[in-house]
This record gives structure tokens, C-alpha cells and sequence, in this order.
């Protein structure tokens, strides 16, 4: 047995374990435990900083690209809304417990599906530790236990916040190892994790599209994918331009290093010569890089678009545009690129926007809204945990009831069959 098989055989024992006392704790002792830990983000934020400073220096003297940095970087206001995200996850609805179906059979029995915890989580993620927080308190309220396993780059980030939530949690009464980190020295933890099955119960990947590919194939334990997002917008011919404008504007460069970010824009031919001019140096003037078709280059700076360019989730100020001949092709190209996280379609035409709705077949789809809407904080789920884009179990942002499984309790008198 080697050393990273017998690490995570150790720790997910022990998470099993405490498992069990969570899987029984009231509503009231998982929200206490959520507050405290909240608390103690700020209260240690110092520690907290300077462990994310160590790594920062790491990823600055290797040459890291800036938008991975800022994925990486903690500042008082993150640590603050990572706080914020553990007291809204506490003012949420308990899901433990929660009765999905119940009815009386014929026979007398009575029949209740209700909501329970997996047991054992494991969160594969990279870069961001605000995930870390995230995860521990998603999994903590929904009753389950978690190891969490980020990137080497954020090494010292995650061992200081998981240090500080499990001393917090331990003074709410709970078991520090419902709350567990995992080693990131190297990518045998990783091969370790996936193979857990029967000790780890699900795991999720939170990071690029290689990580995700790479658990999803190779793990035997059961897998939440959480897609990369090559996200679109399209702006229809019956778009209110000034709408049009403010959602591209907002879905591409609010914030680039995130999943729901905008990457590629399509735009209906009717309105290309009134729009085009307008949305290309407005994009242009906030930094961005325009990979376009024929239409798009015949303005400046704007370079030939190839099909890596419709295929790729940029995290960065690029994005990739077309003009198309009408809302069915619009379709046609996001059927062909999209990564199913999230499309946008901008419209004053109600009959085109139930055709984009109901052709499109994306975890979320907007309307006149943008995308990075998708989000479960936005969706008032609180913190999320990621975001789904397979089709069984969970799909789009993963809140508190994402994270159950459900099992059917039946009570008789003295029934036989």
C-alpha cells in the first residue's frame, strides 16, 4: 500500500466516523458550528493572509498567468464574503430530513422519501481557496463529511482556513474531522481519491477542464461533474441594443477568471451593422480581445477566429464573436461549442426567447440577464459548491439539497406480505 493510498484510507476513515456525529447533529449545532466558523475567518484573517501571501510569491516567481493569480489571491473583502457565504448557508433550510414524497399505500403502509447525507465528500479543486470554505460549510449543513483536496498552489491557503475551521467547529461541538484537508504534494492523493470507492462516497472536481476530464474518466467512485464554461451570448434581431450592450459588456469582463464569464458572442445579422461598431468598441475600450469571423474583421483589431477559439473557455479578457443569419443558427453554433454551463439570449421577441429556452440545452439559460447570474450565492441557494452540468442527479449551481441522497423510511403494524 502506498503512502497517499494509506493517507486517504486513514482520513476517510476518520471522516466516516465523523460522519456518523454529523449525520445526527440538530439544525441548531450545524448552524452555531457555521457561524463560529465564519467568525474565525475574520478573526484569523491575518494568518490567513499570510498563509495566501506565501503562495502568491510561489505563483508570481513561477510565471503563473495573472488570471490564475486572481483566482488564487485573498484579500479582506474575500475573506469577508467567504464569511458572509458560511452565515447565509446557516440561515438556509436544514435539507437533512427533509421529506421529498410520502404518501399511504393501499395496504396501510405509510411511505416517506426523505433527504439524507452521502456521508463522505471528496472536493477535487483547484486554485481558489474560497472554495475550501465553501465546501466545508455546503457539506457540514448538508450533514457530510469532507476532505479536500486543492491545488499545490494554494498549499499553504488551504491549511491555514481548514485549520481555522476545524478549530471552530470543534468549539460548536462537532468533530474536527468532518472537516478534513488532504495532501497536495503530489498527484497521488489525487489517483488515491478516485479509487476510494466504498470510503469516499462521491467526488466533485471544481477546476479546468483537464482536472475535470481526468476524474470523471478515471475515478471508480461516483463523480458530480462540474462542467468548464464556454459560455455564449446571443443578441437577437428584436435586442433593446442598449440592453444588449450592458449584458455582453457585463457577462465578459466583470470577471473574467470565473465559469460563468462570457466567451464567445453571436450577433443577428439584421442588427450587425448598427450593433457591430457600437459592442466592439465598447469591448475593446474595457481591454478585450476579439476573435472574430468575416464580419467582426472587417473592424480593427479584431483577429480571424479558428474553431479552438469557439471551443475554448478563456478566463481571460478574449472573446470569440460571430454574426449569424438567425436565431436557429445562433442555436446551431452553441449546440456545436458550448460546454452546457450557460447561455444568454438578449431579446424583446417572446417568441424568440422560448425558442432559444427550449432549443438550448444548457444547465441555465438567460433571459436579458447576464451570465454570470449563474451562481449559486445569485440564485439565493448561498454558498455553492460548484456547478453541475451533467444531466443525473444535480444540475447548475449545487446548493444544500444537491448534496443528499435520499433513502425511503416505511412504518407498518405488524405488516407482512
Amino acid at each position: 500500500m502506498t503512502s497517499a493510498v494509506q493517507e486517504i484510507r486513514d482520513v476517510a476513515l476518520r471522516a466516516r466516523e465523523a460522519s456518523y456525529d454529523l449525520a445526527l447533529a440538530t439544525r441548531g449545532t450545524k448552524d452555531a458550528a457555521l457561524h463560529a466558523m465564519a467568525q474565525a475567518l475574520l478573526s484569523r484573517s491575518e494568518e490567513i493572509l499570510a498563509a495566501n501571501a506565501e503562495d502568491i510569491g510561489r505563483a508570481e516567481a513561477s510565471g503563473t498567468p495573472p488570471n490564475i493569480i486572481d483566482r488564487l489571491r485573498l484579500t479582506p473583502e474575500r475573506l469577508e464574503g467567504m464569511a458572509q457565504g458560511l452565515r447565509d448557508v446557516a440561515g438556509l433550510p436544514d435539507p437533512v430530513g427533509g421529506v421529498v414524497r410520502g404518501s399511504t399505500l393501499a395496504n396501510g403502509l405509510e411511505l416517506r422519501q426523505v433527504r439524507v447525507p452521502f456521508g463522505v465528500v471528496g472536493m477535487i479543486y483547484e486554485a481558489r481557496p474560497n472554495v475550501t470554505a465553501d465546501a466545508a460549510g455546503i457539506c457540514l449543513k448538508s450533514g457530510n463529511a469532507v476532505l479536500l483536496r486543492g491545488s499545490s498552489s494554494a498549499k499553504t491557503s488551504n491549511a491555514a482556513i481548514v485549520a481555522v475551521l476545524r478549530d471552530a467547529a470543534v468549539g460548536a461541538g462537532l468533530p474536527a474531522d468532518v472537516i478534513q484537508l488532504v495532501s497536495a504534494e503530489s498527484r497521488d492523493s489525487v489517483k488515491a481519491l478516485m479509487r476510494a470507492r466504498g470510503l469516499v462516497d462521491v467526488l466533485i472536481p471544481r477546476g479546468g477542464a483537464g482536472l475535470i476530464r481526468s476524474v470523471v474518466e478515471e475515478s471508480i467512485v461516483p463523480v458530480i461533474e462540474t462542467g468548464v464554461g464556454n459560455v455564449h451570448v446571443y443578441v437577437d434581431k428584436a435586442a433593446d441594443l442598449e440592453k444588449a450592450l450592458s449584458i455582453v459588456l457585463n457577462s465578459k469582463t466583470h470577471r473574467t477568471s470565473v465559469c460563468n464569464s462570457a466567451e464567445s458572442l453571436l450577433v443577428h445579422a439584421d442588427i450587425a451593422e448598427i450593433f457591430l461598431p457600437r459592442v466592439i468598441a465598447a469591448l475593446q475600450e474595457q481591454g478585450v480581445a476579439i476573435h472574430g469571423d468575416e464580419a467582426f474583421c472587417a473592424f480593427d483589431g479584431v483577429t480571424p477566429a479558428t474553431d479552438e477559439d469557439w471551443a475554448t473557455e478563456y478566463l481571460s479578457l478574449d472573446i470569440a464573436a460571430a454574426v449569424v443569419p438567425s436565431l436557429e443558427d445562433a442555436v446551431s453554433h452553441i449546440r456545436r461549442w458550448s460546454s452546457q454551463h450557460t447561455e444568454a439570449i438578449v431579446t424583446e421577441d417572446l417568441a424568440a426567447a422560448r425558442r432559444f429556452t427550449a432549443a438550448v440545452d444548457s444547465a441555465a439559460v438567460m433571459v436579458n440577464a447576464s451570465t454570470r447570474f449563474t451562481d449559486g450565492g445569485e440564485f439565493g441557494f448561498g454558498a455553492e459548491i460548484g456547478i453541475s452540468t451533467q444531466k443525473l442527479h444535480a444540475r447548475g449551481p449545487m446548493g444544500l439539497p444537491e448534496m443528499t441522497s435520499t433513502k425511503f423510511i416505511v412504518t407498518g403494524d405488524g405488516h407482512i406480505r
